[in-house]
C-alpha cells in the first residue's frame, strides 16, 4: 500500500527495523516484531511485537515498509508498507524507476519527482478503494481493524478503546474494536495472542459490574467476557449499548437508525442519543447532551428506587427510568439552589431546587467528579440568571 511520504529519522528507524534489500535510493525493511505464520519467533521479536500491540503500532499489520533514501541525508521518507512480502511489490516499481532518477541533475529534483509520483498513485488507488476519513488516524485505525480481523471493507469501524480482557484471573492488555455488526478484541503479549469477534446479535447480556478495585464491562454471549481498565469506561459502555440496541432493532423490527451502515460513526451515535434525549424531555433541538451516567433516584411518594440513567446537558439535568415505573424528571440548572453529597459508600447526591424540593440520586458513577462538575454548572447558571434579572 502506498503511503503519503513521511519523514523518518534513520538512526531511529533502524533500531526496530531490519534491512532486507537496498539500492541507491530505496530501502526495503522488515519490522523486528514480525513472526511468520505458525512460527515461534525470537525473544526479541516477541518483545517488540508486545510493544507494538500495547502502543497500537501500525507495524502490527504492516511489518514491511519501503523508504526513499534522500541522498546525502539521514532523513528517509516512508513511501509504502505491506502485511507480507507479496504486498510489497512496490519494490519492483522502485527498481524500474532507477534509470529515470539517474537523469535528474539534483537530489532535490529527485525527491520532488518521487513525492509527486507517489501522490498521483495514491489518488488513483483512492478511486477504487474505501473512502478515506477526514481524519488520517481514523483511516489508519480502520485499515488495521480490517487486516487484524480479516473483515471486508464494508465493515465500518466506529471506534476502539485500550482495555484489559480478563482471561480467568489474568488481565491481558489489548484493544476492543466496536463495529456496526461486531465487537472484537485483540491482544498480543510475549507470543500469546488473544483474538475473538462477538456479534451484537449474539449478546444476551451487557452490563457494568463493580468491585472494590475495578469497574468491568460484562459481555455475555455463548461465553462470559469481562473487560476493564478503560480510560473512558462510561463512554465505551454507552456506545456498546447503542450498537447492541441498533443491532437488535435491525434484526427484529427492521427499523434501522441509519439507512446506510457506513453512516454509523461515533459522532453519529452521539447525535442520535442527543436527539432522543431532546425528544424524551421535550427540549429544543439545539440543547446539547454532555454526559450520561447510571444512577438510582429515590421516589418518596411511591417509596421505591428508580434505576436508570442521569442525563446532563448544557442547561438541564434529566432522569428517565425504564423499569416499569415510568419516572421522568427534568431539572433546569437555573432552578437549582444547592448540590450536596454524603461521605458514605452509597454515593448520594442531593439536588435542592426552588420550592423546597430535593431529589436524591445514589450510586452515581464517578461520584466526586460529577458533583464538582454539577456545582460548576449550577454556579454558572445562577450567575447568568442573576445578570439577566438585574
Amino acid at each position: 500500500m502506498w503511503l503519503d511520504p513521511e519523514e523518518v529519522l534513520l538512526k531511529n528507524a533502524l533500531k526496530l527495523w531490519l534491512m532486507e534489500r537496498s539500492n541507491n535510493y530505496f530501502v526495503l525493511q522488515l519490522h523486528q516484531g514480525y513472526v511468520e505464520e505458525g512460527g515461534q519467533g525470537s525473544p526479541v521479536s516477541l518483545l517488540v511485537g508486545t510493544l507494538d500491540s500495547v502502543l497500537d503500532s501500525t507495524a502490527q499489520v504492516a511489518p514491511f515498509r519501503i523508504l526513499y533514501q534522500t541522498p546525502e541525508s539521514q532523513v528517509y521518507l516512508s513511501i509504502a508498507c505491506g502485511a507480507n512480502r507479496e504486498e510489497t511489490m512496490h519494490w519492483d516499481w522502485s527498481q524500474n524507476i532507477m534509470k529515470t532518477l539517474s537523469a535528474f541533475d539534483s537530489s532535490e529534483d529527485v525527491t520532488n519527482f518521487i513525492q509527486g509520483s507517489i501522490r498521483i498513485m495514491l489518488a488513483e488507488e483512492g478511486k477504487h478503494s474505501f473512502a478515506k476519513d477526514d481524519d488520517p488516524e481514523k483511516f489508519e485505525a480502520h485499515l488495521k481493524f480490517q487486516k487484524c480481523f480479516g473483515l471486508p471493507e464494508q465493515e465500518k469501524l466506529v471506534t476502539y478503546y485500550s482495555c484489559s480482557y480478563w482471561k480467568r484471573w489474568l488481565p491481558c492488555h489489548g484493544w476492543v474494536h466496536l463495529n456496526t455488526n461486531f465487537m472484537s478484541f485483540y491482544s498480543f503479549l510475549l507470543g500469546s495472542k488473544i483474538k475473538f469477534i462477538i456479534s451484537w446479535d449474539a449478546v444476551s447480556k451487557l452490563e457494568k459490574t463493580s468491585n472494590v478495585i475495578l469497574t468491568d464491562i460484562h459481555v455475555c454471549s455463548q461465553e462470559s467476557h469481562y473487560f476493564s481498565m478503560f480510560l473512558h469506561i462510561n463512554q465505551a459502555y454507552l456506545l456498546m449499548e447503542q450498537l447492541a440496541s441498533y443491532a437488535i432493532k435491525r434484526l427484529l423490527l427492521g427499523n434501522p437508525i441509519f439507512d446506510n451502515t457506513l453512516q454509523i460513526t461515533k459522532r453519529g451515535l452521539e447525535e442520535t442519543l442527543c436527539g432522543q434525549f431532546n425528544v424524551c424531555f421535550r427540549l429544543l433541538k439545539d440543547e446539547t447532551l454532555k454526559e450520561v451516567h447510571e444512577c438510582i433516584l429515590w421516589v418518596p411518594f411511591s417509596h421505591f428506587n428508580a434505576h436508570r440513567k442521569i442525563y446532563i446537558s448544557e442547561n438541564y439535568i434529566g432522569f428517565a427510568s425504564q423499569d416499569g415505573y415510568l419516572c421522568s424528571v427534568i431539572i433546569p440548572f437555573q432552578q437549582v439552589l444547592g448540590i450536596d453529597k454524603t461521605n458514605d459508600s452509597s454515593k448520594f447526591v442531593i439536588i435542592s431546587i426552588k420550592g423546597k424540593t430535593a431529589f436524591c440520586f445514589s450510586e452515581v458513577t464517578d461520584f466526586e467528579q460529577r458533583v464538582a462538575k454539577l456545582r460548576l454548572k449550577c454556579g454558572a447558571a445562577s450567575n447568568h440568571y442573576h445578570n439577566i434579572s438585574t
